[in-house]
Formats: structure tokens, C-alpha cells, sequence
């Protein structure tokens, strides 16, 4: 309960954030938009518990009843054992990010997340229930090996949340406060970077909590001014390209190249005038 309030509370701040100091303007009325990720969302919202009912909560206690995985073989003291579960977490979250991008089968699904037209906090929540269903086996396969238990998955998955709502709201925060920020954790600027109609840029800043994982892979790019960023996907440029029963229908229909135009041309790379772990406004 507390962690849904948490969650929701931080999706209510950043929408009422976002709409004071926009950091881009929208392609889409904003409240259509909202309307239909959220209806994305609601969709995940009821089905997707049951699955992790069934697959991975019940691992936490196992997890926890017979010390598998890696951290109770370490005997750390509680905080520093939360510490190392996110940090091992926001890491594998990194490669799974990365392989929704370079499996084709996987992007089928999260080419629904970023078709979105416009960026913000909503589309922080507009995943295909594909998507998530395939992540599931995965993220059993975290709680097994690293060794999570049912309150360290409570934490973690509250702290995911809440980072992935902030990075994808459209918050425009004060360019030195985020390039302070951006130094270590994910920003709505990195991010929007990533979700560029640009397939250069849009191949970087995969990370979603810290943002060493980037820097260690040599895929972080902050050197993309936010006013040359389009949002979305080559293939999928006009409203009626991303209405509701399309985005539900769109990984099972055959889908044009993702990364071309309609008129099969590519969108132009931005040149990099300063070296990419540079964040420019």
C-alpha cells in the first residue's frame, strides 16, 4: 500500500510539474495522451500482478526461506544488503533495456513505448503488457541470482518506479541543477535523448536509475540540445499512427522499418559539437 502511494503521489507531483515548467513543447493535447498511456498502463495494471503473483513473489520468499542467490552468501548488514540490491538491479535492468532494443522480437513490443509522439511522465507508464509478460521470466531470474527477498523487492521496485517516472517526465528543471544531476543519475534530458526519432541517439542512455552503466558501456550521449530532440519513432510520426487499438494491435501486425521514414528516408544525427558527456539545455 505504501509503495502505490508513493508511486501514484510522484506520478500526481511530476504531471502538475511537468504542465508549469514544460521542457518541450507538445505535438499531442496533452490530456488525449495521458488518456490513452494510462489506458496502456491499466491494461498492464490488471493483468500483470497476477503473473508476478504467481512467478515472482513467490521466489522472494523462497529467496528468503533457503538463502539462494548471491547476497545471503555475503552476510551484509541490511542497509548496506538494499544498497547492493538496487545497484544490482538498476545493472541488469540496463541489459535488459539494451535487448528490447537489439532483439527484434522484443522491440515489436517496446516500439509501443516509444511511438509515443511526446515524452513525459505518462509515457513512464506505457508499456505494452507483452513487454512486460516477456520481462517477467527475466526478472525472476534477478531475484533468483542475485538473492532478493519480498521487502528488498518492495524497496527496489518502489525506487525504480519513482526514477523512471522522473527521468521520462518532461520537467524542465534548471540546466545546472540537471547537469549537476546528470552526472551520476538519469535526467528527463538524458532520457529524451534517448527516445529521439534519431536511432544513434535514441541506441544510448539506456540506463534507468545511475548512470555509470552507460558510462562504463560507452553509450551515454548528453550532447544533443533539447530544442533539435524529436520525440518518437520514424515509422510511426502522425496521431492516427499511434491511436489506442493500434498501439495494443502493433506487436503482432507486420510493422514497417521503425527506423525510416514513410518515404524511406532516415532522420539526419545531430552534430556533436562537444564531447557527449556534456549536457546541453
Amino acid at each position: 500500500m505504501l509503495s502505490s502511494i508513493i508511486v501514484v503521489g510522484a506520478f500526481l507531483a511530476l504531471a502538475c510539474l511537468e504542465r508549469l515548467w514544460p521542457l518541450r513543447a507538445s505535438v499531442e493535447a496533452k490530456l488525449r495522451r495521458e488518456g490513452r498511456n494510462l489506458s496502456i498502463a491499466g491494461i498492464a495494471a490488471v493483468t500483470l500482478p497476477i503473473a508476478g503473483a504467481l512467478a515472482v513473489l513467490p521466489l522472494t520468499y523462497l529467496v528468503d526461506s533457503r538463502g539462494w542467490g548471491l547476497l545471503p552468501r555475503l552476510g551484509l548488514p541490511k542497509w548496506a544488503e538494499v544498497a547492493l540490491v538496487l545497484v544490482l538491479m538498476d545493472y541488469t535492468f540496463y541489459l535488459w533495456h539494451v535487448m528490447t532494443h537489439r532483439v527484434s522480437f522484443l522491440w515489436r513490443f517496446h516500439v509501443v513505448h516509444h511511438a509515443d509522439l511526446d515524452l513525459d511522465a505518462s509515457t513512464a507508464l506505457r508499456f505494452h503488457l507483452g513487454e512486460l509478460l516477456l520481462g517477467v521470466p527475466y526478472q525472476a531470474a534477478q531475484v533468483l541470482l542475485i538473492g532478493i527477498t519480498p521487502a528488498t523487492y518492495s524497496i527496489w521496485q518502489t525506487t525504480f518506479l519513482v526514477a523512471i517516472l522522473f527521468h521520462h517526465s518532461a520537467l524542465k528543471l534548471p540546466y545546472e541543477w540537471e547537469r549537476r544531476l546528470s552526472w551520476f543519475l538519469v535526467t528527463p534530458r538524458m532520457h529524451g535523448i534517448h527516445h529521439s526519432i534519431v536511432r544513434s541517439e535514441s541506441d544510448a542512455n539506456w540506463s534507468s536509475g545511475l548512470n555509470i552503466w552507460d558510462r562504463l558501456h560507452g553509450t551515454l550521449r548528453l550532447n544533443v540540445p533539447q530544442e533539435q530532440v524529436s520525440i518518437g519513432v520514424p515509422a510511426y510520426r502522425t496521431a492516427d499512427a499511434v491511436r489506442f487499438p493500434k498501439l495494443v494491435a502493433m506487436p503482432f501486425v507486420p510493422q514497417p522499418p521503425s527506423w525510416q521514414f514513410r518515404d524511406g528516408t532516415n532522420p539526419v544525427d545531430h552534430t556533436e559539437g562537444v564531447p557527449r558527456s556534456l549536457l546541453l539545455p
